[in-house]
């Protein structure tokens, strides 16, 4: 005959943690008078037995005792019995299972904001009443597809399990709830270790003959083995000690598979396991059997392990008596990261052990300082290698701004931020940039980068590349860039070029500001290079023909027109008849009268008639006239030439005429 234990067998977290603490206080404390568990303290008949010979006692109420000290199970209690408690002065040692503690706060949560709270489990069982009380007592509690039948259609549900029930009881009837709502939110609390020792016991009773479960006959999490072996098992025999053993039937079996529940002493597994090796031939020492069903793990050590759980804390699976708790300073760097963002369920994750008991029978571990060392070694690669790497913007400190570089905190001098200037560091806050390290010491925990190492390098790239490309008298499109009063600096894809205030327009500007603005989307043609002073100039005028071209048709000699002041000399006025044609009015021309300068009679911007009196096409130029295009006058001097009595005294008179 041969015999198999299951693994994970026996106590689990929360039941070692109850009976270690209550021992504790008899062993190890003078104060161990008026002790009392409230309820049994572990669903197990020889255990309660044991625990009573070193003076527990058990109560049904917290009103049963009026001093001492009160021992609260792992299956926790209602909220209301901690009020009681302090208020009769008793002595509360809490020693709620940590997953039990997270259903209760979670319903507790919910019920607060106004959701309807689900149970799926045994409405008798301690751990359910308990939670039950962490909503005033109002949960819908269902064990049952006939208790959910009863529930009535809700607005806002939150579901939850007794931590002993099987995945398969738990997604049926959740399903089932979740039609009674729209709104719904399904929490899976089973304990992972209940899962992993219902895991276990599967595996086992599909191996075996005959299956043994050893554990209390009240105890929930024993019956559920029970019916799993039954499932894949014939022969299964629930016993709570070895005295109760069918030897005579088990002989007739060659292969015996023992799993035991959350609350079985593992003296009681051992006594099992010894009687039954009596009558095989497998001698194999039981206490090793257990102890190698888990993973050996010390202070230190760096394991892999099983997301489970993400809440406050994140409970990972590694394998060992009890599951481990990563807290959220042990997370991530970043505290304000979201745990779902950093580890998701089923995830095999890599953590450091941080202490194998923390006092109440957690393993904590660190996820953190896996991921920096691991961390640390890669940037030091990457600055060896002048790699590029990215980093997100999490805070601005005097003199720079702080990143999370692959979880660890860099630094990026204000010097270092941008090739531009950037006046609120603020804005980049949450945005990624590409770096490059350039100062790296671990030891002073320091890392120094630039960003600006890359956008120099960017630049220089975009500008050969550029430069590669362009020739003299290629047209290409640009953007305006910046406005000076001498031109417009203007992008041609990653290169600056510029083009002069007299290359922008075929008309005479104080501003390029009159005829573009930056942003302004235009195109541009190279006028001339020069890469070794990196200048390339730029024309926008000339890509549309001079107004000359045309004007020798559209203007001939004596014709009057309008035209604009534009400029003002000593020697006479300029005057624009259309952008880019213009001509100079002499200062004799300008007016019959006497003046010293043309700034006498006319100011810029003035509309005037002029006369052409002259054009010079090769030249672009134009001798144009004020007086002569003034009819009136020309016609008074004309009726007086051709009298023969004219004097001097009536041509004065032309001006009063005039002027009256």
């Amino acid at each position: 005959m041969k015999v198999l234990i299951a693994k994970n067998s026996g106590f689990c977290f929360g039941v070692k943690n109850a009976i270690d603490t209550t021992m504790n206080i008899f062993q190890n404390t003078n104060d161990n008078k008026n002790v009392y568990s409230l309820g049994p303290l572990i669903h197990n008949n020889q255990a309660i037995e044991e625990l009573k010979k070193t003076g527990l006692e058990v109560i049904d109420s917290i009103y049963d005792v009026g001093k001492g000290k009160v021992i609260i199970r792992s299956h926790g209690v209602p909220l209301d019995i901690y009020d009681i408690a302090e208020e009769r002065q008793l002595d509360i040692v809490d020693c709620t299972c940590l997953f039990v503690r997270k259903i209760q706060k979670k319903v507790n949560e919910c019920y607060n904001k106004g959701k309807n709270v689900v149970i799926i489990g045994d409405r008798n069982h301690p751990e359910v009443i308990g939670i039950n009380g962490w909503c005033n007592n109002k949960a819908y509690i269902v064990n049952s597809e006939e208790d959910v039948n009863k529930i009535p259609s809700l607005d806002q549900i939150c579901i939850v399990a007794q931590t002993t029930i099987t995945n398969e009881k738990f997604e049926t009837l959740s399903e089932l709830v979740s039609k009674k709502s729209t709104d719904v939110e399904i929490c899976n609390t089973i304990c992972n270790a209940t899962h992993i020792r219902q895991n276990s016991c599967k595996d086992v009773s599909q191996e075996v003959d005959a299956m043994i479960v050893i554990g209390g006959y009240h105890s929930s999490n024993t019956q559920k083995l029970v019916e799993i072996s039954k499932m894949y098992c014939k022969n299964v025999y629930h016993v709570e000690t070895a005295d109760e053993l069918p030897l005579d039937a088990l002989k007739k079996h060659d292969k015996i598979g023992i799993t035991a529940g959350a609350s079985t002493p593992t003296w009681i597994i051992e006594e099992v396991y010894d009687k039954m090796v009596n009558i095989s031939e497998d001698n194999n020492d039981m206490a090793a059997l257990l102890e190698n069903s888990f993973k050996n793990i010390s202070k230190g050590d760096i394991v892999k392990g099983q997301v489970i759980s993400i809440g406050e804390e994140v409970v990972v699976n590694i394998g060992y008596k009890s599951d481990g708790i990563i807290t959220k300073q042990e997370l991530t760097n970043d505290l304000n990261t979201n745990p779902y963002e950093v580890v998701k369920i089923g995830e095999q994750i890599d953590v450091l052990v941080l202490e194998i008991n923390d006092g109440e029978g957690n393993v904590l571990l660190s996820k953190k300082r896996v991921d920096n060392k691991k961390s640390w070694q890669d940037l030091e690669g990457n600055y060896k290698n002048e790699d590029i790497i990215t980093v997100k913007v999490t805070e601005v400190v005097n003199g720079g701004i702080v990143v999370n570089v692959k979880g660890l905190r860099g630094f990026i001098p204000a010097s270092q931020v941008s090739n531009k200037f950037i006046k609120d560091l603020n804005s980049l806050i949450g945005r990624e940039l590409d770096v490059k390290i350039i100062e790296f010491n671990k030891e002073k925990n320091r890392i120094v980068m630039s960003r600006k190492i890359i956008e120099s390098e960017e630049i220089e790239n975009t500008k050969e590349r550029v430069w590669s490309k362009i020739k003299k008298g290629q047209k290409l499109n640009g953007k305006i860039k910046r406005l000076a009063d001498f031109g417009a600096f203007i992008d041609i894809g990653g290169v600056d070029g510029l083009a002069h205030i007299s290359d922008l327009s075929w008309s005479r500007l104080k501003h390029p500001s009159e005829v573009v603005n930056v942003d302004d989307e235009i195109e541009v043609v190279i006028l001339d290079l020069d890469k070794e002073k990196n200048r390339i100039s730029l024309g926008v005028k000339q890509l549309i023909p001079h107004p000359w071209e045309s004007a020798v048709s559209k203007y001939k000699i004596g014709d009057i027109v309008e035209g604009k002041v534009v400029r003002l000399s000593n020697f006479g006025a300029f005057i624009e008849l259309e952008p880019g044609v213009d001509g100079l009015v002499h200062i004799s021309q300008i007016t019959y009268e006497n003046i010293s300068k043309p700034s006498d009679v006319l100011n810029m911007n003035d509309t005037v008639k002029v006369k052409i009196l002259n054009i010079s096409p090769d030249e672009r130029k134009m001798e144009l006239s004020i007086k002569e295009a003034d009819t009136s006058t020309s016609e008074y001097l004309d009726k007086y030439n051709e009298e023969d009595n004219f004097t001097i005294g009536d041509i004065l008179n032309i001006k009063d005429t005039q002027d009256k």
